[in-house]
C-alpha cells in the first residue's frame, strides 16, 4: 500500500518503511508526526481524494532535523567592478514513515 501526501507546498509518494527528506517541520529527532494531508491511497483498491481522502492519515517518525548542501547565489555586472555571492542551505526534516492509516 502506498500514499501520495502533501507537506511543505510538495507532494511525496510514500509507502511504509520509506525514509524521505521534506520540508523542515517543527519538531525533535524520534517523535512522531501525522500526515493529514493524504491526496490518494493506493494498492488492492485504490482511493482518490476530491482534494483530499477523508479519514486517511499518514504516521511518520522524525529521523532527523539537518541542513542541505550550500547553494551559491553569485551576480556580476560586466565591466562595472561589481559583484555579490550569497550562500544558502536550506533546512529539512528527515522522516521515515511508519503507518499509513485508511480512515
Amino acid at each position: 500500500m502506498f500514499a501520495v501526501i502533501r507537506t511543505g507546498g510538495k507532494q511525496y509518494k510514500v509507502a511504509k518503511d520509506d525514509v524521505i527528506s521534506v520540508e523542515k517541520l517543527i519538531g525533535d529527532a524520534g517523535g512522531t508526526i501525522t500526515f493529514g494531508e493524504v491526496l490518494l491511497l493506493g494498492g488492492d483498491s485504490p482511493k482518490s481524494g476530491a482534494p483530499l481522502v477523508k479519514g486517511a492519515s499518514v504516521v511518520a517518525e522524525i529521523v532527523a532535523q539537518e541542513r542541505g548542501e550550500k547553494v551559491i547565489a553569485f551576480k556580476k555586472k560586466r565591466r562595472k567592478n561589481t559583484h555579490r555571492k550569497r550562500g544558502h542551505r536550506q533546512h529539512f526534516t528527515k522522516v521515515k514513515i511508519t503507518e499509513i492509516h485508511a480512515g
